[in-house]
């Protein structure tokens, strides 16, 4: 049996700075459009749909199984779940707690039942075109912005194509006249059993899954996860009804054969991009969940 990975002060700074310094790429931004009272319809849902602020996302820790040496880790201990050890400072596995186990079982058991099937790739986009059907133009999630083809053509796109959206956390934000179009029921309770990885919700929600772990998950799992996040959201958004080009956002026209086959194209990408940091994630609920670290 192996013992933890002892990481020298000077290779754990490293990390550390090069997570800061891809990190502040994306907060600062945001921070600065914050300071501006700007809004940005795309981003911005990075930071406040998710709950991660910046500043967690800016923090570097190195997960389980790790200890940092030398005198600088111990203000490791001024954070919640770090111990100092012999050889260093760790997390805490007693801190790993009942709250916590049952995060990572639920976490486990839905990113391995999303991974057990294949991609469906037939969605396009609709979610967001079902989130504004038949909604007042001036009422509308992002109002700040036009819609490409106006209230009665973004109504007539939902009306002339097949919703099959299995994703609750974007059900659940649909108009009440677009609820019966979808040939879905998701609901919290069956969230395990309609998960498919092809989902471009379910892959963005990796960066959820990734900080919910916080902090008994590398600050890199988590950076991945998030930047898989932002480029899922920009597909999103281009696929969706509105009109982006003032923020420099070509659209992806899912109302035509072409734009459809370019989305489903594009999500085929994003779910094998995930593909492979799901499985980092599952392996990480299982070390956490065995007990041995």
């Amino acid at each position: 049996m192996t013992g933890p990975l002892v990481l020298a002060e000077p290779e754990w700074q490293a990390r550390q700075a090069r997570h800061v310094e891809r990190m502040r790429a994306w907060t600062v931004p945001h921070q600065e459009r914050r300071a501006r009272d700007e809004k940005h319809p795309v981003l911005d849902f990075l930071f406040t749909y998710y709950s991660y602020r910046p500043g967690h996302l800016e923090r570097w820790q190195p997960g389980p199984g790790v200890v940092l040496a030398g005198p600088a880790a111990r203000r490791f201990l001024d954070r919640p779940a770090f111990v100092e050890t012999a050889a260093g400072v760790a997390l805490d596995p007693a801190a790993f707690t009942e709250r916590r186990v049952r995060t990572a079982e639920f976490v486990l058991r839905l990113l391995e039942a999303t991974a057990s099937r294949s991609p469906r790739l037939s969605c396009f986009g609709l979610h967001e075109w079902a989130m504004v059907y038949r909604e007042p133009a001036d009422s509308v999630r992002h109002s700040q912005v036009p819609l490409r083809l106006g209230s009665a053509g973004t109504d007539t796109v939902v009306e002339s194509l097949e919703i099959r959206c299995g994703h609750y956390d974007a059900f659940r934000f649909f108009t009440d006249p677009a609820r019966p179009r979808n040939t879905l029921e998701p609901v919290r309770e069956n969230q395990v059993e309609l998960e498919q990885p092809g989902c471009l919700h379910a892959n963005m929600d990796l960066f959820k899954w990734a900080y919910k772990l916080d902090p008994f998950v590398p600050a890199e799992l988590v950076a991945d996860c998030f930047e898989l996040a932002a480029d899922v959201r920009e597909l999103d958004m281009r696929a969706s009804p509105y009109d982006l080009l003032v923020y420099g956002y070509s659209p992806v026209r899912i109302e035509t054969p072409e734009g459809r086959a370019e989305y489903a194209r594009a999500q085929g990408g994003f779910a094998r991009r995930a593909a492979p940091l799901r499985a980092r994630l599952i392996a990480l609920c299982r070390h956490l969940l065995g007990g041995t670290w």
